[in-house]
C-alpha cells in the first residue's frame, strides 16, 4: 500500500523566505508559508527533518533486524521485505516523476519513519518470541491444563534459558542502539560483542523451536481420551489383603448373630401371614396398630389378610393381595438377631424373590397342606412356585431349610397329610441337593397361631407331634460363616434416599470385608471414588459394619446417578472384577423347550439383571462326577448338567465361584421361568 507525501528535499536545502501558502498532500488543506507542520492534521512540510542521516537509521534497522533474537514468524510479519523500500519512490517506478501536485508515492515504512517526531522516533520494545505455545494455542491443541504438559528434556531446557538470556541481552542491544546513534567507536566494539552473542541464542532459539513444537503435538495427541471406561486400579492379589483389626469382632462382645432369613414358598401359601403373625406374637406389631390392620382389611373384604398387611405397605400389594416386592423386618431370639426377608411368591416376581432372597443364609419354605394347594405348588400341571424357589434357594447357598407345612387346621392336622407332603417334598429336596440331616420339618397354622412361638397346644397336633415350634427351629439353626478375611464387597441391592442418610444411599449385604463412617469405597462399574458418610443398621446409626450385615450406607463425593441397582462397593485397593463374557457351570432344571446355541435369556447374578446370549455350550458334565462327558453339545435339555459361555450386553460385576461364592452364582430366565442355575467358573474377559 502507497501514500502520497510531500519531497521538500529541495526546498531544505535553498529556504524560501517567500511569504504565501503551501497545501498539505494528506488533507489538502492550505496552510500558510510560516508553519512547518498542517494546522489540521500535523503532517510536516518538510521531509528532511527526519531524515537528517538516513543511511544511519537504514543501518541500525538492519541491524535490528539482523540481531533481533526472535522467531521466523516474527521475522517474516514485521521485518520489511528489503531496506530500499524506505526510500522514496514514484508509483511509476521511475525516481524523479512528479505529479501536478508535486507529490510523489512512498511505502508505509518510509512515511512511518518520516512522521514520527525525533525523541519518540526509536522504542524500546522488546521483539515478540512465537516459539512457545499461547494459552490459545493450548486451547486449540486440546490441553486442558498446564499441569499436563510433560517435563521437556534438559537439553530444550537448557536452550530455553539461554534463550532468555538472550533475549535479556537483546533488550540491552536495541535499548544501546536507540539510545543515542551517535556513539563513540568504544561503545560500537562493545555494542557489536554483545550483538555477536545475541546471534548466537537466536540461532539456538531457532532450533529448540521445531523441538516444542513437536512435544506439543505429542502431548494433543497423548491427551485424548484413549476409552470412557474408567480408571480402575488393577485386581490385586486378595492373598495381599489383611483384615484392619476394627473387622475382627472380639470374643467378648455381647451381640447376637445376625441370621439373615428368606421366607418363599408358592403364591397363597401364607407367606405374609406367618411373618405378621410371628412379629405380633413377639410383641413387635402392637394391639392398636393390629386392630387397624383387621379394620381396614375387612372394609376391602380381605379380612383374612389383617395380618399380611404387618408385610405388604404398598397400595398395589393391598388391593391386589399379594406380595410384589421383598418386605424386610427385624425380631431376635435368645440366639440371633433375624433378618425377615419376605419374599413375593407369584411367579410374575421372581426376579424380585432372587434380587431380595440372595442375601439369605437360611430360608424358610411355607407350604399349603391343604388338598389341592400343595400339588398346585408343586406343578402337577406345570412348574409351581414351590418347586422353583426350593431350587433358587439352594442356588443361592442355602444348605440349612425349615419346611413349614401351614395351614395344618385346614387339614384337620392330619398326620396322614404331613408324612404325604414330607414324602413327596423330602424326594425333590433332595435332588436339589439339600441334605435330610439340614431340613427340619415343622407343621403349624398361621392364623390360628398354632406352634408359631410355643409349643402346640391344638390336641390333634399333640396327638402326633412333639418336635421345636418354629421359632426355636430358627433359634437352632447353625451360625452363618462371616467372611472378614477378604475385602469388602457390598452388592449394591437398591438405591434409596432419606433425610439421615442423604440423597445419595443405597442398601444391602456386606458379604465380605467391613466397612465403617469416614473410609473411601469404590463404586463399580462406574469407578467412582466416594467416602462413606453414614452407616444405619436396623434403622440405628452405627460407625461400623461387618460381613453378613445388612445395612444402608449414605456416600458423598460422587455423582448419584452413577449408583444402579446390581452395583458393587468395593475396597478401593482391591477392585471387584467387571466383566461382559462369562464361563458357566450350569444345571438345566425342568424345561419343555431345550436350549440351544444363540438362546437369548436374562442372567441374574446377585442383584444384577442383565440381557444375554449363549455363545457356546463347551461339553457336558456327568451330575454324579462332574466330569465332562461330550464335548461340544448341539443342544441342552431338562436335568442336564453343561459347562457354557454367555456373552452379556453389558458389563456386571461378578467374580469366579472360587473367589468369592455371593458374586459367582448366577441364574438364567427365560420367559417368565428359570431354565436354569450355575455358578461363574472362568471370566472370559475382563472389562
Amino acid at each position: 500500500m502507497f501514500v502520497t507525501m510531500l519531497d521538500n528535499r529541495s526546498d531544505l536545502e535553498k529556504p524560501s523566505t517567500t511569504r504565501g501558502t503551501w497545501q498539505c498532500s494528506i488533507c489538502t488543506n492550505e496552510n500558510d508559508a510560516s508553519n512547518l507542520s498542517c494546522e489540521l492534521c500535523g503532517v510536516l512540510r518538510d521531509l528532511s527533518l527526519y531524515f537528517n542521516n538516513i543511511s544511519e537509521a537504514e543501518a541500525g534497522a538492519k541491524h535490528r533486524n539482523k540481531y533481533s533474537g526472535v522467531s521466523v514468524l516474527a521475522r517474516s510479519l514485521f521485518a520489511p521485505s528489503c531496506t530500499k523500500s524506505k526510500a522514496i519512490v514514484f508509483s511509476d517506478g521511475s525516481q524523479d516523476n512528479r505529479n501536478e501536485t508535486g507529490n510523489k508515492q512512498a511505502t508505509m515504512d518510509a512515511l512511518h519513519k518520516t512522521y514520527m517526531p525525533s525523541k519518540k522516533r526509536h522504542i524500546n520494545i522488546a521483539p515478540f518470541k512465537f516459539d512457545t505455545p499461547s494459552p490459545d494455542d493450548m486451547v486449540t491443541t486440546g490441553l486442558k491444563s498446564s499441569r499436563n504438559l510433560r517435563k521437556v528434556d534438559a537439553e530444550v531446557l537448557t536452550k530455553d534459558s539461554v534463550d532468555a538470556t538472550g533475549k535479556e541481552m537483546m533488550d540491552s542491544v536495541i535499548h544501546l542502539t536507540e539510545k543515542d546513534s551517535s556513539m563513540d567507536p568504544s561503545t560500537s566494539a562493545e555494542l557489536d560483542e554483545l550483538v555477536g552473542t545475541s546471534s548466537g541464542v537466536s540461532s539456538s532459539s531457532q532450533h529448540t523451536t521445531p523441538v516444542l513444537e513437536h512435544e506439543l503435538q505429542r502431548l494433543s495427541l497423548e491427551s485424548k481420551p484413549k476409552s470412557s471406561k474408567p480408571k480402575v486400579k488393577k485386581p490385586v492379589s486378595i492373598s495381599q489383603y489383611k483384615p484392619e483389626p476394627w473387622m475382627l469382632q472380639s470374643e467378648d462382645q455381647e451381640m447376637r448373630r445376625q441370621l439373615n432369613l428368606a421366607i418363599v414358598g408358592h403364591v397363597d401359601s401364607g407367606k405374609s401371614t406367618l411373618c405378621g403373625r410371628l412379629l405380633h406374637a413377639l410383641g413387635l406389631i402392637s394391639t392398636k396398630q393390629m386392630h387397624k390392620y383387621e379394620k381396614e382389611a375387612k372394609e376391602k373384604g380381605k379380612g383374612s389378610f389383617a395380618y399380611a398387611w404387618a408385610m405388604d405397605d404398598s397400595t398395589d400389594e393391598r388391593e391386589r393381595g399379594i406380595t410384589m416386592t421383598v418386605a424386610v423386618k427385624y425380631f431376635d431370639t435368645e440366639k440371633y438377631h433375624v433378618v425377615l426377608l419376605d419374599s413375593p411368591g407369584h411367579k410374575d416376581f421372581v426376579p424380585n424373590m432372587i434380587s431380595g432372597a440372595t442375601q439369605a443364609d437360611a430360608a424358610v419354605l411355607v407350604v399349603d397342606a391343604s388338598i389341592g394347594s400343595f400339588e398346585a405348588g408343586m406343578g402337577v400341571s406345570g412348574v409351581g412356585q414351590t418347586k422353583e424357589h426350593s431350587q433358587l434357594i439352594r442356588s443361592f447357598g442355602v444348605e440349612n431349610l425349615i419346611v413349614a407345612v401351614n395351614k395344618m387346621d385346614m387339614a384337620e392336622y392330619s398326620k396322614d397329610r404331613f408324612n404325604f407332603v414330607k414324602s413327596q417334598l423330602g424326594i425333590f429336596l433332595r435332588s436339589c441337593g439339600f441334605k435330610d440331616s439340614s431340613i427340619t420339618w415343622v407343621p403349624l397354622s398361621a392364623m390360628a397361631n398354632e406352634n408359631l412361638v410355643t409349643a402346640a397346644s391344638d390336641s390333634r397336633l399333640l396327638s402326633w407331634y412333639n418336635g421345636n415350634c418354629l421359632l426355636k427351629s430358627i433359634d437352632s439353626l447353625p451360625p452363618p460363616h462371616r467372611d472378614v478375611s477378604r475385602p469388602l464387597r457390598l452388592p449394591i441391592c437398591d438405591v434409596i434416599a432419606s433425610i439421615t442418610l442423604g440423597q445419595v444411599a443405597v442398601c444391602g449385604k456386606v458379604e465380605a470385608g467391613g466397612i465403617r463412617t469416614g473410609s473411601k469405597v469404590l463404586v463399580m462399574p462406574s469407578g467412582d471414588l466416594a467416602t462413606v458418610k453414614t452407616i444405619e443398621r436396623d434403622s440405628s446409626s452405627c460407625n461400623l459394619a461387618r460381613a453378613g450385615d445388612n445395612i444402608a450406607v449414605g456416600l458423598q463425593g460422587m455423582d448419584p446417578s452413577h449408583l444402579v441397582s446390581g452395583g458393587v462397593i468395593c475396597h478401593p485397593d482391591f477392585p471387584v472384577r467387571v466383566a461382559s463374557h462369562l464361563e458357566l457351570k450350569i444345571l438345566v432344571l425342568d424345561i419343555t423347550t431345550p436350549i440351544l446355541v444363540g438362546l437369548q435369556f436374562e442372567v441374574h447374578i446377585h442383584h444384577a439383571r442383565v440381557s444375554a446370549s449363549l455363545v457356546k455350550i463347551v461339553s457336558l458334565l456327568e451330575q454324579k462326577t462332574g466330569k465332562a462327558s461330550k464335548k461340544m453339545p448341539r443342544l441342552l435339555t431338562a436335568r442336564q448338567a453343561a459347562i457354557v459361555e454367555v456373552k452379556l450386553d453389558k458389563e456386571v460385576c461378578a467374580e469366579e465361584f472360587s473367589t468369592l461364592k455371593a458374586l459367582g452364582r448366577v441364574f438364567l430366565r427365560s420367559r417368565g421361568n428359570t431354565v436354569a442355575v450355575g455358578i461363574v467358573t472362568r471370566i472370559v474377559d475382563q472389562a
